[in-house]
């Protein structure tokens, strides 16, 4: 079997395909056969040593979060999934490693995937789904009728932020390029503004909710959109947000945070044609870190990057 992995922290220079031998699952844990694996931005940021607090000291390091496959084996104490159920899901982010043939993973960060999702867009759904979801409804505690205004609509976790709003039957507005409008009108962004030639601070509406998911928001203008009972959720949260959160109710950091909960609810939502993110390129698992050097450096693919395992 073949994994890209990396012996150090650092640039996308670092990242070899090598051999690796796949562990036995422990108690709780779920061995999958992985037919795609999306690429993030959590991929070259963990890689980069943004969250070496969390990741360790241990190297070899494999790559890759979010997948869909077969499962192969169980580990004692698994009920939910037998060897050969399709799932989707993400892998850990201690040990990530869905950038490769196979991945260990706990059995709550997996959910059967639907007879009528294709893996291709099932292995979209991980990180994505579960960020927009932990926003708006752990969070945001988001009910219809509300009024929502995305920043990054139509980026993975805006579209999917953008399908869950819709779910909730709140109103939605928010902000992407002008070559995006037409895209994230699709999927059901009432008002959308350039965010190049937009103000917002001078827009005239205030809102419910306001979640950045393009990471590109200052806490002040974040906090400015908002109604004076509004939340706002960032997607790139940093000590000193945590610390200003514990002080400013309003203030939300955002952390991906799997749960079987969560993602059996993004099964249903994807199965039910409700969530589907576009897949804009599929590359070899030989291709896979031309593809991530390329997005890390800032190319736009106007959809999901897949890496299709031999």
């Amino acid at each position: 079997m073949k994994r890209i992995q990396y012996n150090k922290y650092g640039g996308p220079e670092l990242m070899r395909l090598q051999d690796f031998a796949l562990a036995e699952p422990g108690h709780g844990e779920v061995a999958v056969k992985i037919r795609f694996a999306a690429i993030n931005p959590i991929d070259w940021k963990v890689r980069n040593g943004h969250l070496k607090m969390v990741t360790g000291k241990a190297f070899p390091r494999a790559m890759g979060s979010d997948f869909s496959g077969t499962v192969i084996s169980v580990g004692p104490g698994v009920t939910r999934f037998k060897p050969g159920d399709a799932v989707f899901g993400l892998a850990r982010l201690e040990e990530s490693g869905a950038l490769g043939h196979a991945v260990i993973t706990c059995e709550t960060f997996l959910a059967k995937k639907p007879n009528n999702v294709p893996f291709e867009d099932a292995a979209c759904l991980g990180t994505p789904g579960v960020t927009a979801w932990n926003g708006l409804v752990d969070k945001a505690k988001l009910t219809a009728g509300k009024r929502v205004f995305i920043n990054g609509c139509a980026g993975a976790v805006g579209e999917a932020a953008v399908q869950i709003t819709r779910m909730l039957g709140a109103t939605i507005s928010g902000s992407c390029s002008a070559g995006s409008m037409e895209r994230a009108r699709s999927i059901g962004v009432q008002t959308i503004y350039d965010y190049r030639t937009t103000a917002l601070l001078e827009l005239s509406e205030r809102f419910d909710v306001v979640y950045d998911t393009a990471a590109t928001m200052t806490t002040d203008v974040g906090l400015g959109l908002l109604r004076q009972a509004g939340v706002f959720l960032d997607i790139n949260p940093t000590p000193a947000k945590f610390l200003r959160s514990m002080f400013n109710r309003q203030l939300k950091p955002i952390v991906c945070t799997p749960s079987t909960d969560i993602l059996d609810a993004l099964a249903r939502a994807a199965a039910g044609g409700k969530l589907r993110l576009p897949v804009a390129e599929i590359v070899p698992l030989s291709e896979a870190i031309r593809l991530m050097t390329a997005l890390e450096a800032g190319r736009k693919l106007g959809g999901k990057g897949l890496v299709m395992m031999d």
